[in-house]
């Protein structure tokens, strides 16, 4: 019978211990973006932008322009169906 952490799904404790501090380490890392990132919406809502409106233009220009359009296609077609379009 082999000891606990030997065999094929065997690691060290080192091994381990490296994994875990690296995802600790990153994790600080994204708190400290998210934190910038959160920064500059501050400020720009301070300049006069509408933080909603940049939120959504920023998730917009992540996606493809083709799955943008399907989007706005859709979106247009609800809008219609309940008589929000002029």
């Amino acid at each position: 019978m082999s000891e606990p952490g030997q065999g094929h799904n065997s690691f060290s404790k080192e091994q381990l211990k490296s994994v875990v501090e690296r995802i600790e380490r990153l994790e600080d890392e994204k708190k400290a973006i998210a934190d910038d990132i959160r920064d500059v919406y501050t400020e720009s809502k301070g300049n006069g932008f509408d933080i909603k409106a940049l939120r959504t233009i920023v998730r917009l220009r992540k996606q493809s322009p083709d799955d943008r359009a399907e989007q706005e296609a859709i979106l247009d077609t609800y809008k219609q169906a309940l008589g929000m379009l002029a």
